[in-house]
């Protein structure tokens, strides 16, 4: 009887995959109407190029959203219970996007006439506490800086919280920047200085490959509970109306943050913008951030007097948000969430106000610093990984006092 079951077992077809949801038509119309209209108005305004990082952002924002592509989920699950399917989609993500950006810097290849240059950071106290209060944060907040924005787009109330408090976040420390803006710290320490961006390129995609390989290692011995999903739609359908595999989302996001370098000559970032709309809006209510120490720095001087709308970051944020509103909406999957429990809000904010605080700290987030730093060949992205990683420890267990889940070795075991 056993053997027959087992053999029945394997030989079933796999689960079907369940009819999608209705289009949800008012949301997609208003969504595409919104990033439509808004792009004809940037590029009107301020030109093409901001026209065309905006419309990046809403590819962005859509293969976030069918990907589910996670940084706070991944680095869970390793810690977690030893699944490392999340990190390894990182590597092939953090790998194309290397290799992208070793041809775009190493070329001097710019549009709009932009030099495109390598994202490095000091290395110092400032980005191990903020990567460490990071890492705290996403577990807490349940999203990391791009899955808050493609949440919020798709219509998650509970992630609007974080982003609440990752503006306040990064408000509190622009307010009280003269008490860590002279901590000790190292010059960066970018790979092509040094054996050029082949060499550097190699060094990256060599040190990837270790990743992928201790991942295995760790997976093997601790066996963990499957992650995949049954896809919600199939065929062509499954591009705008299904899941899309992880490491498909990773080669869409690495090609799509290869073309903001391209455009802005700048990494793929999105924090700083968070920032910017906290002191816009305490100016909007009256209040004058710009009398702050952090913002009398010329480059922040010069950003906060400028319009949000001609900001690189800001651009790509907003179109995020109005990508993943589309791809939800086309999937059937936009709507907003009520009845917010009290301990998850509160871990929401606390979660978000922590990355706010780590994001600036640091000089990035899992994108500006952890993707675009090691795709750049910078010391620091790994540095802010390694720590990340750590961080996610203590936010394990920073989620019991909230009464927050964490996965375990039985998950999805019958």
């Amino acid at each position: 009887m056993t053997r027959l079951l087992t053999v029945n077992a394997l030989s079933a077809p796999p689960p079907a995959a369940p009819r999608p949801d209705p289009v949800r038509w008012l949301p997609l119309g208003a969504a595409l109407t919104g990033l439509a209209a808004l792009a004809g108005y940037v590029g009107s305004v301020h030109g093409a190029r901001p026209a065309v990082l905006l419309l990046l952002g809403g590819g962005l924002g859509v293969a976030l959203f069918h990907s589910r592509f996670g940084f706070t989920s991944a680095w869970r699950q390793l810690v977690a219970v030893g699944n490392g399917t999340g990190l390894r989609a990182h590597a092939l993500l953090l790998g194309t996007t290397a290799t992208l950006f070793a041809l775009i810097i190493g070329t001097g290849t710019g549009l709009f006439g932009s030099t495109p240059a390598p994202s490095a950071g000091p290395l110092g106290t400032a980005l191990l506490l903020g990567a460490l209060l990071f890492g705290v944060g996403m577990q807490l907040g349940g999203a990391c800086a791009s899955g808050t924005l493609f949440a919020v787009g798709s219509g998650q109330s509970t992630i609007l919280l974080t982003l609440f408090g990752f503006i306040a976040g990064s408000v509190l420390y622009s307010w009280q920047w003269e008490l860590v803006a002279d901590l000790p710290a190292l010059p960066p320490f970018v790979l092509a200085d040094h054996v050029g961006w082949f060499g550097s390129w190699l060094v990256t995609i060599a040190a990837l490959g270790a990743v992928v390989l201790v991942t295995r290692l760790v997976q093997n011995r601790r066996t963990p509970p499957p992650v995949g999903a049954v896809p919600s739609a199939t065929g062509a359908l499954r591009i705008v109306r299904g899941s899309w595999p992880l490491l498909a989302g990773a080669v869409v996001l690495a090609v799509l943050g290869a073309a903001v370098l391209l455009v802005s000559g700048g990494a793929w970032g999105i924090t700083s913008a968070f920032n910017l709309w906290g002191a816009k809006f305490l100016q909007l209510v009256g209040l004058h951030p710009e009398e702050w120490a952090f913002w009398r720095q010329p480059d922040q001087a010069a950003q906060l007097a400028g319009p949000v709308l001609a900001d690189k970051n800001s651009l790509t944020d907003i179109g995020i948000m109005l990508g993943a509103a589309v791809a939800a909406a086309a999937a059937g999957a936009w709507k907003l969430h009520t009845g917010i429990r009290w301990n998850v809000a509160a871990a929401a904010v606390l979660g978000g106000v922590l990355m706010g605080i780590g994001a600036r700290l640091a000089g990035g987030c899992n994108i500006g610093a952890y993707l675009a730093g090691i795709a750049s060949g910078s010391l620091h992205g790994w540095v802010w990984g390694a720590v990340a990683l750590a961080g996610t420890w203590l936010g394990l267990r920073a989620r019991t006092l909230f009464g927050l889940g964490n996965p375990k070795p039985t998950d999805s075991v019958c």
